[in-house]
């Protein structure tokens, strides 16, 4: 298992190590969706043979952006996953849900 906050900091270490971006917020979100928009081209047109390695770019640009705004990942996803459990759907007779409670 892999340590959240461990990877966080050490994601934002590289970047300063390296000279990367550790101001600019709003590129680094340019970054991480351009990393999404790389793993679905990837995965609709190219056999999907590096969906999982843009994924993980999407989600290390994630992390460094958590970094440098000071949310720690780990701790925001559990209140989220615990949030988004507690919900009520209401399946529809095209297959879609709407969110009822929660």
């Amino acid at each position: 298992m892999i340590d959240l906050k461990w990877l966080q900091k050490r994601i934002f270490k590289n970047k300063q190590d390296h000279g990367f971006n550790t101001t600019d917020v709003y590129m680094e979100f340019c970054s991480a969706h351009n990393e999404l928009g790389e793993a679905s081209d990837d995965y609709a047109y190219k056999g999907g043979k590096k969906v999982g390695e843009e994924l993980a770019d999407a989600v290390i640009y994630i992390l460094g952006i958590a970094e440098m705004l000071g949310y720690t990942m780990e701790e925001e996803i559990l209140k989220k996953v615990a949030k988004i459990e507690k919900r009520v759907y209401t399946k529809h007779d095209d297959g879609s849900y709407t969110k009822t409670e929660g």
